[in-house]
């Protein structure tokens, strides 16, 4: 589903993503690439990863080898303090990683956009969270795709910023657009 982001308020606007799904796995190729994407930067926990795993469910390993046959390229932009585990699953998955203040300040996302020489309107971030993933690519004019947390189990500071989004999504709902595309 998408949603019309000039349409709600401007407090709300910073925390509206252009597109929600429920996984990665729904985000093809073909569509980013109609709409001029050709980089993706990817949050680790609960959107590629279960939080502090490191195991990738098959049909993103599938998900990642499909927009790395596209042509998408992909890079991690994650806040996780684990640069092991990070480490690990960039080497892994053949994705590299951005580093740097945590989202939503915007120089983590600027590393990687520099890292894969992609201008923002060419780029789209996905994960799981309004307060960093989509708040931290609306500050830099990046397409915002919205996950749904792939699982329960996350931070603790986590779980109380999910009572907040609550908040604010029911205040995004007469914004959303479900013709799918």
């Amino acid at each position: 589903m998408r949603f019309r982001k000039d349409a709600p308020p401007r407090w709300l606007r910073r925390w509206c993503p252009d597109e929600h799904v429920q996984s990665v796995a729904e985000i093809a190729p073909e569509r980013l690439q109609a709409r001029g994407i050709r980089a993706l930067l990817l949050d680790l926990d609960n959107t590629i990863t279960p939080w502090r795993s490191r195991k990738v469910p098959p049909e993103v390993a599938e998900w990642v080898k499909q927009m790395q046959a596209a042509g998408i390229q992909l890079c991690f932009v994650s806040n996780t303090r684990n640069l092991g585990r990070l480490q690990w699953l960039s080497e892994t998955l053949g994705i590299p990683y951005a580093r740097g203040p945590m989202k939503p300040r915007r120089a983590m996302l600027r590393r990687a956009l520099e890292m894969l020489n992609v201008a923002p309107e060419h780029a789209a971030i996905v994960g799981d969270q309004l307060f960093t993933d989509i708040w931290g690519g609306n500050r830099l004019g990046i397409y915002t795709i919205w996950v749904h947390p792939m699982h329960p189990r996350e931070f603790i500071g986590t779980k109380l910023s999910r009572q907040v989004e609550k908040w604010l999504l029911k205040r995004l709902q007469p914004y959303r657009i479900e013709d799918g595309g």
